[in-house]
């Protein structure tokens, strides 16, 4: 049976699709007026695709890369006396950190809703200026207070910035093809992590009695986000409709791409009640879960990975480069495994691999003397940044594929961000002075909530194949996510006829 018998016979039982399918294929073959090739045509389409990933991707990547310096430079500086410079005593480090993460949670939704009412590609770069500008003020901050302030400000400005960016790329490709970009976007801030390192290794070498070394770590990485932010606010395309580059056949297959297995509906009118609805699914309460718990290992290791470096007994030059190669392989491992979830159209296997990889590094950290076993200790660093950026991008993708309409989206995808950065508040609260060197119980609350992650990932997973093959038996066909168009799933899940990307 072919993918249209089958999607009418799955139909059968949904009486109330047939109708929105009908419409879907007469507006299918009136896009098709334009050409007879235009929806299917490959060179149409890898044309199309070659302009999103060139134009677009690459100015989001710089721009999560620039938001990734600017979150994480105090890690760095702090390596060179920074914290000392200003005054900092006792907990106040951790207390900085921490506090970042409070507005971070809170802004996250409310500007995600500005970025889908008057689009990311305008409302992203504004806030890029923000926290850039934070970055400058901090080079000149002089004490606790000031600086307290500024990292609240920088919470604000890049609180949206991952959410926006996810909703906006799937505005532009298919659910089968959002993972891998989501994850060459998201390597940016695994790059940071070995940039970062290399940028202060290279500033700290300057020497003026003027000015300490760490502040021109602050100075070059903060001008050069604003300069950027200026650029990507007149680059980026609104949409795919008004995007100056794209011929009218790429718009039209543009278009039809996204209704076909993305959206429900084209820059829908947003609306409060139906944006929230999804969270009268369990599912979404379920993924809320996933979302807070993998943010625990996530956050101990983009903001403490230096911490638990310089803990191995290195100095402060040596401590900045040796953090470059665990960044660098976790990136790595980043896009293995978001190309090849996008390859097989698979989420929860490929989420479930990095979460197991990362906690047994947290697991080796917390059962051995660093300093006495310290190859060892650094090995598990790299197994802590090889499983710890690939969940959130992949969790991402699973929840914004199984929500075909726009505005429901933009805010799962905000809120569920801002749960996962929400464990960033738990995971500054264990990482304490008192424990350094070896911070175990830090990593024993890590480990843990890695593994509750790693249960979840797995029941829901099942779950959704059980779901899917139950859906099939009652309606009499076997169908995949592919073979229903999103354009007639308007009510998500609750519609008989939809299918989970699981």
């Amino acid at each position: 049976m072919d993918k249209v018998e089958a999607t009418r016979s799955s139909v059968a039982v949904d009486v109330e699709v047939l109708p929105r399918l009908e419409s879907y294929n007469r507006r299918k073959d009136a896009d098709n007026e334009l050409g007879s090739t235009i929806t299917f045509d490959p060179a149409v389409q890898r044309s199309l695709l070659r302009k999103c990933d060139w134009f677009i991707l690459p100015p989001l990547t710089l721009m999560y890369l620039c938001n990734a310096l600017d979150k994480g430079n105090v890690a760095n500086a702090k390596t060179d006396g920074w914290d000392k410079d200003i005054g900092l005593t006792g907990d106040q480090y951790y207390l900085l950190v921490m506090i970042f993460y409070v507005p971070f949670c809170l802004f996250g939704t409310p500007i995600s809703i500005f970025v889908k009412k008057f689009s990311a590609a305008r409302v992203l770069p504004l806030m890029m200026i923000g926290f850039g500008a934070m970055s400058l003020f901090t080079s000149i901050a002089k004490n606790f207070s000031q600086i307290f302030a500024i990292r609240w400000f920088l919470g604000i400005f890049e609180s949206a910035m991952l959410p926006g960016v996810v909703y906006y790329l799937s505005t532009f490709y298919k659910r089968g093809e959002l993972a891998s970009r989501v994850g060459l976007f998201y390597a940016a801030a695994a790059i940071a992590g070995a940039f970062s390192g290399l940028i202060a290794f290279g500033v700290f070498q300057i020497n003026n009695p003027h000015h300490h070394s760490w502040q021109y770590l602050f100075w070059i990485e903060g001008s050069g986000t604003v300069t950027f932010a200026l650029f990507a606010f007149f680059w980026l395309p609104r949409s795919s409709d008004t995007w100056w580059i794209l011929t009218e056949e790429e718009k039209a297959v543009a278009r039809r791409r996204i209704l076909e297995d993305s959206s429900s509906e084209i820059d829908e009118k947003f609306s409060f009640r139906e944006a929230f609805k999804p969270f009268k699914n369990p599912l979404y309460w379920v993924w809320a879960l996933i979302s807070l718990s993998l943010g625990v290992p996530l956050a101990s290791v983009n903001n403490f990975l230096p911490q638990i470096v310089a803990s191995l007994g290195y100095s402060t030059v040596k401590t900045n480069l040796f953090t470059v190669a665990p960044n660098i392989v976790g990136t790595v491992a980043l896009l293995v495994l978001t190309f090849s979830s996008d390859y097989f159209r698979e989420r929860s296997i490929h989420v479930a691999i990095p979460l197991a990889v990362s906690l047994s590094g947290f697991v080796v950290l917390g059962c051995i003397d660093p300093i006495a076993h310290r190859g060892v200790a650094y090995f598990a660093c790299f197994l802590l940044t090889a499983g710890a950026s690939a969940p959130s991008v992949l969790v991402a993708t699973w929840y914004n594929n199984n929500t075909p309409q726009e505005s429901r989206r933009a805010v799962v995808t905000a809120v569920m961000v801002a749960l996962a950065n929400a464990s960033g508040l738990i995971s500054t609260n264990v990482f304490r002075a008192q424990d350094e060197p070896k911070y175990v119980p830090a990593l024993a609350t890590s480990a843990a909530f890695g593994g509750l992650c790693l249960i979840l990932v797995a029941g829901t997973g099942i779950w959704m194949r059980w779901e899917n093959k139950r859906r099939d038996k009652a309606q009499g066909v076997v169908l995949t996510a592919r073979d229903i168009p999103t354009e007639t799933l308007s009510e998500g899940p609750l519609n008989p006829s939809f299918r989970f990307m699981y």
